[in-house]
């Protein structure tokens, strides 16, 4: 779950915040010449990545802008080339797969991107040495070869359905990435890749800041400069929006809906799998107790969240996978139901005390619930369980930090964590619940272990048989209702805010994509923004 995208909240100072703030107040968006059209673009994100090196995870799930894959997805998260020529021809038995690369790509740099490129990135990746937290996303993979200049060859260990999925892996330059340490060298962030643009600079906890590269294979950009300003806050990132500090935002539905009257702005909604969800530490002698995850699991009241919280951008949530998708395993819906959690935890012993919170063997039903300073979303979804939570006679104490302090904590405390990846089921929840990833890094934070769901997971990664993966993954959410080792919350809609001066090309409008928790520099409607142009700026030069 985390390992992708918390550790990307490092957090915006404040005195970084207000030097941004007043060099964007000068010149926001930039032009193209007195009375030309505006070139320029200045976008708040509220994370920033620890890197930019692909090897170490960046750009794994596409829309890295400095870089590419082989294959990257469209607006309807359809596969399409991208370095690659065309897609995969992939063999009967489902275990090898050839891409002909695109000819006559470069890296920003001048150098030639070849097949050797891909071979040197994806064999770093699986390298035990390289600190990728998400290196078991490629455990099918047994090898990578280059046939030439433009041929790769995979080869598989087990047929893996959604294989294809993870080719859009960001391609890293062996002359550049080869030639360094691979986890502490320059490249990881000072990058150099194929992609649409080229980074100038990057002010932790600040900004990032990128250049149209003029060479790009598919056309240079109509948006010379982009500018990623990292805001922490969500309400300083309105605040600056109205402020016309920033181009575009993105904001929680409590703040977007502050701009609805001004005509000179458009919202935009980008359907997610991203979760909001609350870690039930196994080591915690309340949290990991099963009777207290079960009644918990009912004591909360999922769709007052919805409503009130998200403001109907959103929906209940039941496990990673969203109750729209067509994996989700219908009759494992939750309902709010506070008189049945009561009586699982009378059941099962734990009995009120004086004050109202349960105690069992003297151990009072407490356990304090962290969330990240800043995060308005967070912040709202924990007062709402720790308040739900209470009504069961379960003592949830909420507290804010950073992840440096809340991350030490997690074998013992809640925490209120996101995630969510689309597309295959595999991706999302290996991570979040193999028990062999229990304590990895931000990899299933609950340290949460199910014989059941470990034996189905694999089932489910190891076959490209429909029937038998609907199967697996149907297995696992109906466990996880008889042992959550997360109470999930919500999945949540993205918003965002744009000034309404940019279309996109083909087709007119900006648009957004089904979204991974993980939101920011490959995300929102700027997920194709070297397709950006001006409005009423005539023909793009792409």
């Amino acid at each position: 779950m985390a390992a992708r995208s918390v550790r990307r909240a490092t957090a915006a100072t404040l005195a970084g915040a207000t030097a941004l703030a007043a060099a964007a107040c000068s010149n926001p968006g930039g032009t193209g010449g007195p009375g030309g059209p505006k070139d320029s673009a200045v976008v708040g994100i509220a994370y920033e990545p620890e890197t930019l090196s692909p090897l170490l995870g960046y750009g794994k799930d596409g829309n890295s802008k400095i870089f590419d894959g082989l294959l990257s997805f469209d607006a309807d998260m359809k596969l399409r080339p991208a370095l690659a020529a065309a897609l995969p021809t992939v063999s009967a038995d489902g275990l090898t797969y050839t891409y002909k690369l695109r000819h006559g790509v470069k890296f920003s740099d001048g150098q030639p991107f070849t097949a050797e490129d891909v071979v040197f990135t994806y064999r770093t990746v699986l390298d035990p040495r390289t600190n990728n937290a998400s290196r078991t996303e490629l455990d099918a993979l047994k090898d990578v070869r280059a046939v030439g200049e433009d041929t790769v060859v995979f080869t598989l260990r087990y047929p893996y359905a959604p294989f294809a999925q993870r080719t859009v892996l960001a391609i890293a330059p062996e002359h550049v990435a080869g030639r360094q340490d691979v986890n502490t060298g320059p490249f990881t962030t000072e990058p150099v890749g194929t992609g649409p643009y080229v980074l100038t600079g990057w002010s932790r906890g600040e900004k990032l800041t990128f250049q149209a590269n003029p060479a790009y294979w598919g056309g240079a950009p109509a948006v010379k400069k982009l500018t990623m300003a990292v805001i922490k806050d969500d309400d300083v990132r309105a605040t600056r929006l109205r402020a016309g500090d920033l181009d575009a935002a993105v904001l929680p539905p409590a703040l977007a809906e502050g701009f609805k009257g001004d005509r000179t702005k458009r919202t935009y909604t980008a359907t997610t799998y991203d979760y909001r969800t609350v870690t039930l530490p196994t080591h915690n002698p309340v949290a990991g107790d099963v009777a207290v995850r079960r009644a918990l699991d009912l004591a909360v009241d999922r769709q007052t969240m919805v409503d009130k919280i998200l403001e109907g951008a959103g929906k209940p949530a039941y496990g990673p996978v969203p109750t729209d998708s067509p994996w989700f395993a219908q009759g494992t819906e939750r309902r709010h139901d506070l008189a049945g959690a009561r009586k699982i935890l009378d059941e099962a012993g734990w009995k009120p005390g004086p004050d109202g919170v349960r105690v069992k063997n003297g151990v009072r039903a407490a356990f304090p619930l962290w969330y990240l300073s800043g995060d308005k979303l967070r912040q709202d979804h924990a007062l709402a369980y720790a308040s739900d939570a209470r009504k069961a006679g379960i003592a949830v104490t909420t507290q804010a930090g950073t992840w440096e302090v809340i991350e030490p904590r997690m074998k013992t405390d809640a925490v209120l964590a996101g995630g969510g990846s689309p597309g295959d089921p595999d991706f999302d929840q290996y991570l979040l619940l193999k028990s062999d990833l229990a304590g990895d890094g931000f990899n299933n934070m609950a340290r949460y272990a199910d014989p059941t769901v470990d034996r189905a997971l694999e089932a489910g990664r190891r076959t490209d048989d429909p029937a038998e993966r609907r199967a697996a993954y149907d297995t696992v959410q109906r466990q996880l209702v008889k042992n959550p080792g997360y109470t999930f919350l919500t999945h949540v809609d993205h918003l965002y805010v744009v000034d309404d001066r940019w279309d996109a090309t083909p087709g007119g409008g900006l648009s957004t994509q089904v979204e991974p928790h993980d939101h920011g520099l490959g995300s929102g409607p700027w997920w194709n923004i070297e397709d950006w142009r001006p409005k009423n700026a005539g023909a793009t030069t792409k």
